[in-house]
């Protein structure tokens, strides 16, 4: 529960920073209502709209309400899926708001003693550090092959979990060796003439968790024809940050990044994770108090592309014969890939183009799973009720892969397989590991 005292700051600041111009953009039209999941499955709540969280902000901006539990809940509950910004007829740039309020909020909130210490140790002890990031997952890699996951599960250890998280641990993928994580190269060839030179952004679950997702991305751009750089000081895009609160820290690893990679002359930096992609992305926004870093930044957003989008581009699936057998295969969207990135064709022109495969287009493939980061452990019920909804479309298409292209989607949509029990029938890939597999039959 917020003081007065927090109440007044918080209230102080949203006069002095929120951005008036934005707020008063949105016309109160309506047209993002039914693209928005918390909307939809509170029951129709105006409060947990964009609309109505905008107007909330407003309110609070103009002092006629106070910044209490219930306009942070609404603020909280928010995927920031920013499904609502395409649909927008005047262009509202609702992530930033959000995340600028968010910022406000959580910098002028006295947090307890064990809220300050996890997010310390989250935000300034893990995530800026990829050799900590190794180290934790390595941690994850002895569990998984010591005995112990084998011990835990049939203990039922697992079962003291809430139900979603004991099920999560279910689908964790394999991690790979710490040795295996070092072993990563920082440049590769091209397989045949080079067409374009690339930076690749590993990522920090990318590079660690999801390794193999990362050597099959680095194959898939060899094969097109890209050199490829990996530079070393590069770290976490900072979207973790930047979407709970700790603007700052995210500030500083964007400068870390557009620093690792203007070290190159090259001509995009690729990135296969849409929720990092869309950070990224909007580095130039992060940093538009700052001149001579807005303008670095411009210049490092100008290269960003997704895998899908330079495949298509280089004409990858033209000229390398995809195959895999028989088998229906669905999408689902990464929201930030689709919504901030803007790029949803491309995945489909590249999974249409696998001999083999029946690509059948999902019912919402564009409405959020409810994974949002950690919004999924954070706000398991909200998250559930949308991944519910999520795997009744993916029923209905019958298909024996779900493709999607961010590391959370893919864990939400292999949670949600177990859940409804589809294992044996469904199971979901990234779209890197799908194409590397069609590559080489």
């Amino acid at each position: 529960m917020t003081t007065v005292k927090e109440r007044e700051a918080i209230a102080s600041e949203f006069a002095e920073k929120m951005n008036e111009d934005e707020l008063l953009n949105c016309m109160r039209c309506g047209f993002c209502l039914p693209h928005c999941p918390t909307y939809i499955e509170s029951g129709l709540k105006e409060s947990y709209s964009p609309r109505g969280r905008i107007a909330l902000m407003k309110a609070v901006t103009d002092g006629l309400i106070e910044p209490d539990e219930d306009v942070e809940r609404s603020l909280s509950l928010c995927l920031g899926c920013r499904a609502c910004e395409p649909v927008c007829p005047s262009g509202v740039k609702y992530g930033h708001l959000l995340e600028e309020a968010r910022d406000i909020i959580h910098q002028n909130k006295d947090h307890s003693f064990p809220v300050k210490t996890i997010r310390k140790a989250v935000f300034s002890g893990l995530f800026p550090h990829q050799e900590r990031m190794q180290n934790m997952t390595s941690l994850l890699g002895f569990y998984q092959r010591s005995g112990l996951q084998y011990i835990a599960r049939k203990t039922g250890v697992l079962s003291m979990l809430p139900d979603h998280l004991a099920t999560m641990e279910k689908v964790l993928p394999k991690v790979p060796t710490k040795s295996e994580m070092k072993k990563r190269p920082t440049d590769l060839p091209s397989i045949g003439p080079v067409l374009k030179k690339v930076a690749f952004f590993s990522g920090c679950l990318m590079d660690t968790m999801f390794l193999e997702t990362n050597k099959a991305t680095l194959k898939l751009l060899q094969l097109a024809g890209c050199e490829i750089v990996i530079p070393k000081s590069q770290a976490c895009c900072g979207a973790l940050h930047g979407h709970s609160g700790e603007k700052e820290g995210a500030k500083r690893l964007a400068k870390r990044n557009i620093e690792a990679f203007e070290a190159d002359e090259v001509d995009y930096i690729i990135t296969n994770a849409g929720g990092c992609g869309a950070f990224l992305i909007d580095y130039d926004h992060l940093l538009q108090d700052e001149p001579t870093w807005h303008e670095r930044a411009i210049a490092f957003t100008n290269k960003l592309k997704d895998i899908s989008e330079i495949l298509v581009d280089l004409r990858f699936h033209e000229k390398t014969r995809l195959k895999l057998p028989a088998q229906t295969v669905t999408f689902q969207d990464s929201c930030h890939l689709r919504n901030v990135m803007n790029t949803s064709i491309a995945p489909r022109i590249l999974l249409q183009a696998i001999e083999g495969i029946d690509f059948r287009e999902m019912k919402d493939a564009d409405r959020c799973c409810g994974s949002a980061g950690i919004y999924n452990i954070v706000e398991s019920e909200m998250s559930m009720k949308i991944l519910d909804t999520k795997m009744a479309h993916t029923k209905s298409t019958q298909a024996d892969i779900v493709v999607t292209a961010n590391p959370g989607c893919l864990l939400q949509m292999q949670l949600g397989i177990e859940r409804e029990k589809m294992g044996d029938c469904t199971k979901a890939v990234h779209i890197a590991d799908l194409l590397v597999e069609a590559a080489a039959l």
